[in-house]
């Protein structure tokens, strides 16, 4: 304990007198007889033991107050006031030491000190009252817990207690520490019972509202450095024990639902604590879960591209406006797609192909431009999941390491192969060619591989896409030839032959006459001249001859003999490029549309400039001055009445 300062006999009497001749002294600008720094020092002396006695007295009546055990919150009023009655009194000497200082006295004490004097002074009577400080804290976390029940308490009084505990030193270890262990169980129990009382979207709104209610309490009346631990405890136990609660028992409702305000809350707070991990990989069996039904289902055939259509729109739109369009998330949504398109082997692809082809033969009929080139674009996406390429990727590598290819494939020749799935791809017609008995060989010996690996499976060559790298001596040196497999087959007949009629080429490789005369024309009438034609000209004619050119020559060591595209007729010509045109409106419209809506007003020109740098086909202006008619026709656009060269769009 502290020892009680002695104060001599008639102290007080004396000290005051001089103190009050000295004041009258200075309000009346006389020299008093008492030295000032005398005074100075004499003041201090008075006021502290006055305030000893003070807190004396003071703690004195808390104790027996302890004892009696009364309503916490007039206790805690009672050492709030004790405490104002210091700070007052400290107050006081620091004006008096702070006056005397700048009026008379060159060598004071510090001011400052002469506050820590007086907390040390409390803390020291409050030492000897331990039962004070822990009636105090109970006071203050009992307060609080009735305020998160519900109820209204003083909150200036716990922001005066408070700052108080932080004055004197004692906050941290005397009341944070409690605090915290008193909100970590309080939480854990609430948290317990509200998950088995309520249902997910109104447990995040508590949660949420818990949050702030804490966050606000920090700025109210706790000190600032509490609000990081306080907050992490309400989320620990608030949420991070529950997250496999939360997502077994809503995620699935709010998915279906749509719910997109309670999802995107639930993602906000998750990442809170760090549990986007474990959001995603719940939206990942969701949506494999969900689309497993679209898919599998046989009876729903008919409509499963508009069903996965929709199933895709709705999870786009949650991507955006729930989860923050997270990367991880997209990535996510595009893998589970992946598996469910490619979960029975041909039947999605076959029914997208299928469902794209009516909206294209339906054209626009009921619905506009717009919406018809969006659902295209959509369709498209889906398109994107169907492992294609990849696969054939896959199989090429297991034919290289099956033994078909390593016992029966003679060296020299390497040859790769490209397994399109028919539905996926566009439909070429068939085209006849009899090729050289080493690819023949080559054929066989896959087919048999790939027929074993798939039973049930058919094989169609698609001979007008293949292409060779052949190597080819001149008298000028070797060369490598990237040519077509039509190149490739006249090619080779020069092996075995100096000179060849039009007539023999054409038995020998059963090649198609417009297209055997355009395969000649590339070889011998083009730029690479790998064959001499006898007559020179530029066309292939029925009685023409042709030889090998030993004397070719060439910069590069590796040539592309480019193909020839065939004159056609007039009239094909003109069919061909309708049709194409036709199946190019749709866009051209879209394009006008979508500029015109941006833009409001525009002139021809500056319309014709744009729909140029938009589309990615070349198109002559008459033909989209024709789309823009047939859009003024039906009420999209209309002339600008003062002046016909600037549209407007109608909305």
């Amino acid at each position: 304990g502290v020892a009680k300062p002695t104060v001599p006999t008639n102290f007080e009497e004396e000290t005051w007198a001089k103190l009050k001749s000295a004041i009258n002294a200075i309000f009346l600008k006389q020299p008093d007889s008492c030295d000032l720094e005398k005074l100075y020092q004499v003041s201090l002396v008075y006021f502290f033991h006055s305030l000893y006695f003070d807190y004396d007295s003071h703690l004195q009546s808390l104790r027996s107050l302890v004892g009696q055990s009364p309503d916490l919150v007039v206790f805690l009023s009672l050492v709030e006031k004790c405490w104002q009655d210091l700070c007052d009194q400290m107050l006081m000497i620091r004006g008096i030491a702070l006056y005397l200082d700048r009026t008379y006295v060159k060598q004071t004490p510090n001011v400052r000190s002469l506050w820590d004097m007086g907390l040390q002074l409390f803390c020291k009577h409050l030492s000897l009252a331990p039962e004070v400080e822990h009636k105090t804290v109970t006071g203050l976390l009992r307060m609080i817990e009735s305020e998160r029940l519900g109820e209204a308490v003083d909150r200036t009084l716990l922001n005066h207690l408070l700052k108080m505990f932080t004055a004197l030193g004692i906050y941290s270890e005397s009341f944070e520490k409690p605090f915290l262990e008193r909100t970590s169980e309080f939480y854990a129990a609430e948290g317990m019972k509200y998950m088995q009382q309520s249902d997910v979207p109104d447990y995040l709104k508590h949660v949420e509202m818990r949050l702030n209610e804490e966050n606000e309490r920090c700025l109210l009346y706790l000190d600032a450095l509490t609000r990081k631990p306080l907050i992490a405890t309400a989320e620990r136990q608030l949420l991070e024990r529950h997250i496999p609660a939360i997502l077994d028992k809503g995620f699935m409702m709010l998915m279906d639902g749509h719910r997109i305000e309670d999802l995107q809350r639930m993602y906000s707070l998750f990442s809170r604590v760090n549990a986007l991990e474990s959001l995603r990989q719940a939206l990942s069996s969701y949506i494999r879960r969900t689309g497993q039904s679209i898919v599998m289902d046989e009876e729903k055939d008919k409509d499963m591209v508009s069903s996965l259509l929709e199933f895709k729109a709705s999870l786009d739109s949650i991507l955006e406006e729930s989860f923050s369009k997270n990367e991880a998330f997209c990535n996510t949504i595009k893998d589970s797609f992946e598996h469910l398109i490619n979960l029975r082997q041909n039947r999605p692809a076959e029914l997208i192909a299928k469902f794209l082809d009516e909206k294209l033969r339906a054209g626009n009929k009921g619905t506009s431009e717009e919406e018809l080139e969006g659902t295209l674009d959509k369709v498209l996406v889906l398109f994107r999941f169907i492992q294609d390429i990849e696969l054939s990727k896959e199989i090429n590598e297991s034919f290289k390491q099956s033994s078909q290819a390593r016992t029966k494939l003679r060296s020299g020749i390497e040859m790769s192969v490209h397994v399109l799935t028919t539905g996926y791809w566009p439909t070429y017609p068939p085209m006849d060619v009899r090729l050289p008995h080493e690819l023949n060989v080559y054929q066989d010996i896959f087919k048999e591989f790939y027929l074993s690996k798939y039973s049930g499976r058919r094989l169609m060559w698609q001979n007008s896409l293949g292409h060779c790298v052949l190597k080819a001596d001149f008298s000028k040196g070797k060369k490598e030839l990237a040519v077509s497999l039509f190149q490739t087959v006249v090619l080779m007949l020069f092996n075995d032959a100096q000179k060849l009629s039009f007539q023999d080429i054409k038995d020998s490789t059963g090649i198609e006459d417009k297209e055997l005369r355009r395969t000649l024309q590339s070889l011998a009438c083009g730029k690479v001249r790998v064959l001499q034609k006898l007559p020179k000209g530029r066309d292939v004619e029925d009685d023409d001859s042709f030889i090998f050119n030993e004397g070719f020559t060439a910069p590069l060591y590796r040539i592309k003999v480019n193909a020839i595209q065939m004159k056609e007729t007039v009239e094909e010509n003109t069919s061909t490029t309708e049709r194409v045109f036709q199946d190019r409106q749709y866009q051209v419209d879209a394009a006008i549309v979508r500029i015109m809506k941006t833009r409001k007003v525009l002139s021809h020109t500056l319309l014709i400039t744009e729909l140029f740098e938009q589309l990615k086909f070349p198109i002559k202006p008459a033909d989209l001055k024709k789309r823009i008619e047939s859009l003024i026709d039906r009420e999209y656009l209309e002339r600008d009445k003062n002046n016909p060269q600037i549209y407007n769009y109608l909305a």
